[in-house]
C-alpha cells in the first residue's frame, strides 16, 4: 500500500510519553499478572445515575437530533454561569464569557492556535500536563518553562522568569489543584498572577480540571475569584473529574470575552457543536445540589489517607496532597523516575507514572493516581513493603 508522508506540522508534534507506559502495562497484563493501575488520570467510578438518566431522556428529544447552535446551547452556558455564581461568587455573561468545549483538553490545545502566531512564546509549568505543548506546537509557537518546586509549594516564582522571556510571552498556563504535583493555589497567589499578567500583557489560561477535589475542609479557589482575573485570562473546567464524566467529553472555558470569542470562532470552523443530549446532561449536573460531588471528594480524601498512612507505616514519608487525586511521590535513592516506575511494574505489578514524563523538573518523582478502591490501595502498600525500599 502506498504510504503518504505526514505534514511537517504533524511531524513536529511532541511524542506522547505515556504511550510507552501503556505498552509496558499491556505486556505485563498479557503475561497474566494482576496489575494495580495507579498510573492513569482516568476516574475509576461511574457517572452519577441522575446524569445518565438526563442523557437517556434527552436522547429521545428530536430537538437534539438536528444540528445545534455551533457555539453550544444557551441553556448550558446559563448553567455554567449559575454554577460559577453559586460555587465561586463569580458573575459570568453566558453569551459572551462562556465557551462550550469538547472536553477541557480540546480547549487547552485550541487556545494556543487562537492566540499565538509562529514564533510567539507561551510560559509553561515544569512539571506540567503534557498536552499544553501540543497546542503550542500546532501554533508553531515556542514554550518557555518555569519550575514548580517543592520548596515553593509547587507554585511558580514569577520574579525568577527571565525578563526577556516575560517580554515575549503571550500566554501563561497554570493548573491548580495541580497535575502532577497535587499542589494547591491560594487566593493570594491568583491575585499575584493577575498583577503579573496585567503588567506584562499576558493572557492567563488556568486549567481547573481538579477544582472540585480539595481536602481537609479547604475548597480550591477559582482563578476568576481574583480581582481583575476576567480582564487577564480564562479558566477551563471539565466535567470529567467533578462528575466522573471523562468519556462524555464536555467542558467549558470562562472569562475574558475576547478570548472566548476566539475559541468560538475556531470551533465554528472545526465542529458543529457537541451533541445536545450531552449538553442537557451537563447542565443537569451543574445545576444539581452537588451532593455526589462532595461525596466524591470525600472518597478521594479517604483514599489519600489510606495510601499516605500506609506509606508511613512501611517507613516512606510522602507529603499528603491537599487537592486533586494524585500523590507526587519522591523516588528512593539509586533510581530514576522511569527506572523506579519500571521496578514497581515488574516487581510489584503496580503502575505509576514516571515524573520525567511531565518535564525535567518531574525527575525524582512518580505520580500515583488514587484511582482504585481502598482495598486495592492497601494491596499496593503491601506489594511496595515486600520490596523493602529505603526511605525516599
Amino acid at each position: 500500500m502506498k504510504k503518504f508522508e505526514q505534514s511537517k506540522l504533524l511531524q513536529g508534534l511532541p511524542d506522547q510519553f505515556f504511550a510507552k507506559l501503556t505498552a509496558k502495562v499491556r505486556d505485563q497484563v498479557a503475561k497474566g499478572h494482576d496489575i494495580i493501575n495507579l498510573g492513569q488520570g482516568n476516574p475509576d467510578l461511574p457517572t452519577p445515575s441522575f446524569i445518565v438518566k438526563a442523557l437517556q431522556e434527552a436522547a429521545s428529544d428530536p430537538l437534539y437530533h438536528q444540528y445545534g447552535p455551533f457555539s453550544g446551547h444557551l441553556f448550558l452556558k446559563e448553567a455554567v454561569a449559575t454554577f460559577y455564581k453559586r460555587e465561586y461568587n463569580v458573575t459570568l455573561d453566558p453569551e459572551t464569557e462562556v465557551a462550550v468545549l469538547f472536553g477541557a483538553k480540546t480547549g487547552l490545545v485550541e487556545i494556543s492556535q487562537c492566540l499565538l502566531n509562529a514564533g510567539d512564546v507561551a510560559l509553561l509549568p515544569d512539571p506540567g500536563y503534557p498536552d499544553y505543548t501540543s497546542g503550542i506546537a500546532l501554533a508553531q509557537a515556542q514554550s518557555v518553562l518555569f519550575p514548580l518546586l517543592a520548596e515553593n509549594e509547587f507554585l511558580p516564582d514569577y520574579s525568577a522568569i527571565p525578563s526577556e522571556d516575560v517580554e515575549k510571552a503571550k500566554l501563561l498556563f497554570l493548573n491548580y489543584p495541580n497535575n502532577p504535583t497535587a499542589g494547591v493555589a491560594t487566593h493570594e497567589f491568583f491575585e499575584e498572577t493577575v498583577q503579573f499578567a496585567s503588567a506584562n500583557h499576558i493572557c492567563v489560561v488556568h486549567d481547573f480540571a481538579y477544582g472540585a477535589i480539595g481536602f481537609d475542609g479547604v475548597k480550591p479557589p477559582s482563578f476568576l475569584q481574583a480581582e481583575g482575573a476576567k480582564e487577564t485570562g480564562v479558566e477551563m473546567y471539565t466535567l470529567s473529574k467533578t462528575y466522573n464524566m471523562a468519556g462524555w467529553r464536555v467542558g467549558f472555558a470562562v472569562g475574558n470575552a475576547s478570548v472566548i470569542n476566539a475559541i468560538n470562532l475556531l470551533q465554528d470552523h472545526l465542529y458543529v457543536s457537541l451533541f445536545g443530549g450531552i449538553q442537557h446532561a451537563a447542565a443537569t449536573a451543574l445545576l444539581s445540589d452537588q451532593k455526589e460531588t462532595k461525596e466524591l471528594s470525600a472518597r478521594y480524601e479517604k483514599r489519600r489517607n489510606v495510601f499516605i498512612n500506609g506509606l508511613k507505616r512501611i517507613g516512606l514519608e510522602v507529603e499528603a496532597p491537599k487537592g486533586s487525586f494524585f500523590v507526587w511521590m519522591p523516588i528512593p535513592l539509586g533510581f530514576t523516575s522511569e527506572s523506579f516506575a519500571d521496578y514497581l511494574l515488574t516487581e510489584a505489578h503496580l503502575v505509576v507514572a514516571p515524573g520525567n514524563g511531565f518535564g525535567e523538573q518531574g525527575e525524582g518523582y512518580v505520580r500515583v493516581g488514587l484511582l482504585a478502591d481502598e482495598d486495592r490501595l492497601e494491596e499496593a502498600i503491601k506489594r511496595i513493603a515486600k520490596l523493602k525500599i529505603n526511605a525516599c
